[in-house]
């Protein structure tokens, strides 16, 4: 590993993800798990659902 690599991780670790960052992970991960089994699968369906999910989890 570089130096320059190692740098450059060091600096990651002190950086914090927001909501919406982690949101969209979530949702990133979420879709190429997805799309890895099922090709019809689409960003918006991940979307769709993740509102849908949402909703449910603040009432």
């Amino acid at each position: 590993m570089t130096d320059a690599l190692k740098q450059l991780i060091e600096a990651a670790k002190t950086i914090e993800q927001t909501k919406q960052d982690l949101e969209q992970q979530r949702r990133s991960f979420a879709y190429g798990n997805t799309k890895f089994e099922n090709e019809m699968i689409t960003r918006a369906m991940i979307d769709d659902q993740a509102e849908k999910l949402r909703s449910v989890n603040l009432k």
